[in-house]
């Protein structure tokens, strides 16, 4: 059968793109029906060897941190400790001091007991050390102002890890746990938490080898978990992961712990500081003038947080979101979405991508309102192979069958260790883009999308087999 008529819904509307090779064509035939691909393939020369849709622009879901991570290592000193980004502490008033913990965008403060680096508990010493009774403790997020979730993020990953509430003070990847353990058969199961979140517990406990049902729920502006279905008897713990929907103030709530277990009595509450978005975080409304610049206020302590590189590391290879949207808010003098977008735009500009071809809403992929092609993201992979930043920026990458979100994917094929790309996955997208060694030891460049998938379909063994046929046939 020729390849023509296996893909007339795939290829339809696209009579400018060249034809594919049939193995290409007939790896994506096996995409779930009513799919929409695009598919652009270069060699080192800037040869194009395939091109499906090319310029037509498709949801990158987490391929958008391509271009915030891109957008960090061009504008930020990636490779120094990040002074700036560390969290402080400073004492207001005098004879019974409230405590002020401000974060400035660093991705990986941690309370954790193991902690040793970048640790919270560290700052809780500098107070004890300074006094044993404080009033309030207040979450200061106004580094950035208060942008907690992008535009176009479904509403429902917003109890999640993979939505979590987005603010300049982080701690612990701005998420709460939750352990559930079986107990006796018809019984609610025990809950094991650090007290943060009220717990409805409406589930149930199983006979032994029943199918595991257990699931959890915050909605938006609740602090009550409910927990609902089921855990068999004999089942291993499970430990439940929620976002956090004020990070300041779960930071503050930590904080107040850390100090009462270092001596320290606290009076009064836990409370947060946020900075309300105005026209002065908008560029375009600022009419390109500066952003204002923010007052330096004294501290007691501040965390010097391990180089940016490391977290950046983490960011591609893990696709960690949140740490992606504090990269973007970084990226601007005044810490909003819109500056952070400007130093993306400005970037794309100089790597020569035309402004029509892509949209961004947030800086992670989350959002269904982010869009670009797939000549544009071969176009900024290429222009970064120029570019001091360009060799560390692609060590970030996830390497097919070895580690991140490729692990898993590529094994025992010519591709295993020799595709280096950054994967995505949203709702009806799949994405990946990258480069990979060929057959013939040549290196290619690629960018692969696909859209409107079907009831929660995947698209991946499609692309992941193509781009196999395209690498074995160079």
């Amino acid at each position: 059968m020729m390849w023509s008529l296996m893909l007339p819904l795939l290829l339809a509307a696209a009579p400018a793109d060249a034809p594919l090779p049939p193995a290409v064509a007939e790896a994506l035939a096996n995409a779930p029906q009513g799919t929409r691909i695009g598919l652009v393939v270069v060699d080192a020369q800037g040869r194009e060897i395939v091109a499906l849709r090319p310029d037509e622009r498709f949801v990158p879901a987490s391929n958008t941190k391509l271009f915030t991570t891109a957008a960090a290592f061009a504008t930020l000193n990636v490779a120094a400790p990040d002074a700036a980004g560390g969290a402080t502490v400073r004492l207001e008033g005098r004879d019974t001091p409230t405590v002020v913990l401000a974060g400035h965008g660093d991705a990986r403060l941690s309370s954790a007991p193991e902690c040793r680096v970048d640790c919270l508990a560290d700052l809780a010493a500098a107070v004890a050390g300074k006094t044993r009774v404080v009033r309030d403790v207040v979450g200061d997020d106004t580094a950035f102002p208060d942008e907690r979730w992008p535009l176009g993020m479904s509403w429902n990953n917003m109890d999640s890890p993979y939505g979590t509430g987005i603010s300049a003070l982080t701690s612990d990847d701005n998420v709460a746990t939750l352990s559930v353990a079986p107990a006796a058969p018809g019984a609610p199961p025990q809950v094991l938490g650090d007290g943060y979140y009220r717990i409805d517990n409406a589930a149930t406990t199983g006979e032994s080898g029943s199918p595991r049902t257990l699931s959890a729920e915050r909605r938006p502006g609740s602090d009550v978990v409910r927990l609902t279905g089921s855990i068999a008897v004999g089942h291993a713990p499970i430990v439940l992961t929620m976002g956090v929907e004020d990070p300041a103030h779960r930071a503050a709530w930590r904080f107040a712990q850390l100090l009462r277990a270092a001596g320290v009595k606290v009076m009064g509450r836990i409370t947060v500081r946020h900075r309300p978005l105005t026209a002065a975080d908008d560029p375009a409304q600022r009419g390109g003038a500066p952003a204002p610049a923010v007052a330096a206020v004294p501290v007691l302590a501040a965390l010097t947080p391990p180089p940016l590189v490391e977290d950046l590391r983490q960011t591609n290879k893990t696709s960690q979101n949140l740490h992606a949207e504090l990269l973007l808010r970084r990226l601007g003098a005044s810490g909003s979405v819109a500056d952070g977008h400007a130093a993306v735009d400005a970037l794309l500009a100089r790597a020569g991508i035309a402004r029509t071809n892509y949209d961004f809403a947030d800086g992670a992929g989350m959002s269904s309102y982010n869009r670009v092609t797939p000549r544009a993201t071969v176009t900024l992979l290429r222009w970064a192979e120029t570019q001091p930043w360009g060799a560390a920026w692609r060590a970030t990458f996830p390497v097919g069958a070895t580690d991140g979100t490729l692990a898993r994917r590529f094994v025992g094929t010519p591709l295993a260790g020799r595709l280096f790309a950054k994967t995505g996955t949203l709702n009806a997208a799949n994405a990946l883009a990258g480069t990979m060694i060929a057959a013939s030891g040549r290196t290619l460049t690629f960018a692969a999308y696909a859209n409107d998938m079907p009831g929660g379909a995947s698209a991946t063994a499609a692309i992941d087999a193509a781009l196999v046929a395209i690498a074995a046939a160079n």
